[in-house]
């Protein structure tokens, strides 16, 4: 598992290069973004299987993390205090898109999703997170 988030940033790069996304703020946003969602499905379920989706529509870039589940537990967004080192990535999340859900399915399994904006410093009005 610690190669799977190194391996969803090189297909997420084709898959840019393939949509003629080269904007280095949108795909950097995108990475990181990407980077988050599949680390935290890695340490926070059971799943031996994460699959990631993401689609373009108009001036929006849409994507998914998907987990198997085998735990209830369910990503909330925290407040971690300025000593802790981890517990910022959704808010980071939240931060960078334009919105941001989560959905939990059948089996404990949890979809998390974010909609990110094609063009950089697109997110002012966006929704609070849930």
């Amino acid at each position: 598992m610690e190669r799977s988030v190194p391996v969803c940033r090189v297909l997420a790069r084709a898959w840019l290069d393939g949509q003629r996304i080269h904007g280095e703020d949108t795909r950097h946003l995108v990475l990181l973004v990407l980077s988050e969602l599949v680390t935290n499905a890695i340490q926070h379920s059971a799943s031996m299987r994460i699959t990631c989706r993401l689609r373009k529509a108009g001036h929006l870039l849409h994507i998914e993390v998907h987990d198997n589940g085998g735990t209830p537990w369910v990503p909330r967004m925290r407040r971690p205090g300025q000593g802790q080192e981890h517990g910022r990535g959704l808010e980071l999340v939240a931060r960078s898109a334009v919105q941001w859900g989560r959905r939990v399915e059948a089996g404990n399994g949890c979809t998390v999703w974010a909609s990110l904006p094609l063009t950089a410093g697109v997110c002012a009005d966006r929704p609070t997170p849930p």
